[in-house]
């Protein structure tokens, strides 16, 4: 009898970290029926001869939250091989939510993800009050791949406290329902609750967002509340204090799953206080940018204009980019956009910032590997320049085409190998959805293959994968992904390891409103699968949609 799909003599690459091996794995319906060499013929099939053959990967730290209210194919980690993506992260969701809390929720994930609020509120159907109820509706959405949600301490926080859940600790009696609406949540569907404990978080009016300065006594109640229907705790920690943020995660860990934003700077403390924690029984996992984290710059949008802050280039912002472009061709206004920037009191300080802004290259694959003396600071000192001159210079030369990696933390590429290659820190954080027009990190499951693996061998193939696919599921409590075996619902990726690669990012005006954001597509994805359908084949979207809203089954 014919199976509906058969991917025939791949590297097969099942996600344990075992060995591959070569074979044939046979689909039908939704689910994986038959692995080695496979007789009868499929329906559909895919000759991946000389190509990988792995899981589907899962992204444990998105915020798809809004953009899948208008982009089902929730580009860009669609394109990288990406069929699971986790919701919710960083305490700012969209649910529960009552109806008079719309616009603050909105307009928190604006100050904190930059998602436009416009996009957020129009783009949304916002038909829903209880965290199941938002489940439902993005189950209607139809998405193309699966989608998790954790619950926010934000919008929880609000939804008991109101107004006074910016600025102020809760009581007792409000602990007590707080816990009891994120374990209800959590009983809804949500896989877990998440926290962000980040100052620098803040709302549109520069307060802190509920839930920053909670106590001790909160977060435990709510992780014991969670725990109780076998969630996970999510963190974003307050790093200004990792001690007292570990303190806290480790006891809330005596009751439930945890999972918390690294950064390699802290590498070596982490790594002592985690493997502590873990000797103890707490399974705690790190997630972490796989290259220095930061945004991308150049002339479609204003992270330079934002460095520069001078009169002259706050002018030359209001433009758009091929007004930019145009004024740029005015020998007078480049002089004065250099001069500007030379006569600033915080000089010193622009010269030092521009000695992490570093070009993604001419190439169709950009590089975020350079060598730390290749910065524009470097560029300018080399061609005896400004680094604003070397900025206007290479605009010109590539009709402002030219985008530069604005490194902000894990800088230090040796230092972020260290950390990737333990056993508590995954590769993945690419907050998918999030700071739109500023950076995009969407691609960080094809740089861990491409670039970790190929390039630099500081993966197997095998451990790679395992970190992408089958750990990250692990976390999640998703037992039935993030491995190939029969019974194990079909979402794989075809992959040609030696063609794998970023391309160049780009602006796109395709959000409601037109606002802009950066995209970023593959190559050497020859076809991936979600519950049993193609929905990518050759780096391309077939319009297939076929993935479903995973909620925690306890």
């Amino acid at each position: 009898m014919a199976h509906d799909l058969v991917i025939r003599k791949g590297t097969i690459v099942d996600g344990t970290g075992n060995d591959p091996f070569e074979g044939d794995v046979a689909i039908d319906g939704n689910v994986i029926t038959k692995i080695g060499e496979v007789t009868d013929q499929g329906k559909e099939e895919i000759n991946a001869s000389g190509n990988a053959v792995t899981p589907g990967f899962v992204d444990l730290h998105t915020h798809l939250d809004a953009q899948i209210g208008w982009d089902p194919q929730m580009t860009s980690v669609t394109w990288h091989g990406v069929t699971t993506a986790l919701l919710g992260n960083c305490g700012v969701t969209f649910a529960p939510c009552r109806k008079d809390d719309r616009d603050f929720l909105a307009g928190m994930m604006e100050t904190v993800e930059d998602i436009p609020k416009h996009a957020i509120l129009t783009g949304l159907p916002w038909d829903w009050e209880s965290y199941g109820g938002y489940l439902d509706s993005i189950e209607r959405l139809g998405p193309m791949i699966n989608v998790a949600g954790l619950v926010g301490h934000s919008a929880t926080r609000t939804y008991v406290m109101g107004e006074r859940a910016i600025e102020e600790q809760a009581t007792p009696e409000e602990i007590q329902q707080i816990a009891a609406l994120a374990g209800q949540s959590v009983k809804e569907g949500a896989l877990g609750f998440s926290i962000n404990r980040h100052p620098g978080h803040v709302l549109p009016d520069g307060r802190p967002i509920p839930g920053t300065f909670a106590s001790r006594e909160e977060l435990i109640a709510i992780s014991e509340a969670v725990g109780e229907h076998g969630g996970l705790m999510q963190t974003v920690p307050n790093f200004g204090d990792v001690d007292t943020e570990m303190d806290i995660m480790e006891e809330e860990g005596k009751s439930s799953r945890l999972l918390f934003s690294a950064i390699s700077e802290h590498s070596i403390h982490l790594n002592d206080r985690v493997s502590a924690m873990r000797e103890k029984g707490v399974d705690v996992t790190a997630v972490t940018v796989p290259r220095s984290g930061g945004g991308i710059g150049g002339l479609a949008n204003d992270n330079f204009f934002n460095t520069w802050r001078t009169q002259s280039w706050i002018e030359l912002k209001k433009l758009d980019f091929e007004g930019r472009i145009n004024a740029l061709k005015d020998g007078e206004l480049r002089n004065r956009l250099v001069q500007e920037v030379k006569d600033r009191k915080d000089h010193d300080a622009v010269l030092k910032a521009t000695k992490r802004y570093y070009p993604l290259g001419n190439d169709d694959r950009p590089t975020y590997t350079q060598p730390r003396n290749e910065s524009l600071f470097d560029i300018a000192e080399a061609a005896g320049e400004h680094p604003v001159e070397s900025f206007l210079r290479i605009m010109l030369e590539t009709d402002g085409k030219a985008l530069f990696h604005m490194r902000g933390f894990n800088v230090n590429l040796d230092q972020l190998e260290e950390m990737i290659t333990t056993d508590w820190a995954m590769p993945g954080l690419g907050d998918a959805g999030a700071h739109v027009s500023q950076m995009i990190d969407s691609g960080w499951s094809t740089f861990v293959l491409s670039h970790w693996h190929r390039d630099a061998g500081v993966y197997s193939i095998q451990e790679a994968v395992r970190r992408i696919a089958a750990e990250p599921a692990r976390v999640l409590g998703l037992q039935d992904r993030g491995t190939i075996a029969i019974g194990k619902r079909a979402d794989l990726n075809v992959i040609d390891m030696s063609t794998l690669a970023e391309r160049q990012p780009y602006i796109a005006h395709d959000f409601p409103g037109g606002a802009p954001r950066y995209l970023q597509r593959a190559r050497g994805y020859q076809a991936t699968v979600c519950n049993g359908q193609v929905i990518l084949r050759d780096d391309e979207h077939t319009g297939v949609c076929s993935g479903e809203v995973l909620r925690n089954g306890r």
